[in-house]
């Protein structure tokens, strides 16, 4: 393995270290909806890229309300099962 035969200085760890920095990125506006957006990437607000719709936004977003109101559903459905008092038939099928 390599040893290093000087130290280096402060200066120059630093300068080597001046390319690592964060940068910002560059955002430009959807020219439909006004969002902002990384250039060459489809807009997630309205699903356009170039003009032309490329993503069907308000499907996914019909998709997430259904799965929503069908949690709903279930956890009710559940509350209403522990909340009624078991019958002997229901006891008998338990066992």
């Amino acid at each position: 393995m390599a040893v290093p035969k000087k130290r280096h200085t402060k200066s120059r760890r630093n300068r080597r270290r001046s390319h690592l920095a964060l940068k910002k990125k560059n955002l430009s506006s959807c020219p439909k909806c006004g969002e902002p957006i990384l250039s060459h990437h489809a807009c997630n607000n309205c699903g356009t890229y170039k003009g032309r719709m490329v993503i069907d936004v308000l499907a996914k977003l019909e998709k997430k309300e259904k799965k929503l109101k069908a949690k709903e559903l279930e956890s009710q459905e559940k509350e209403q099962k522990q909340d009624k008092p078991l019958d002997l038939k229901e006891l008998s099928k338990k066992q």
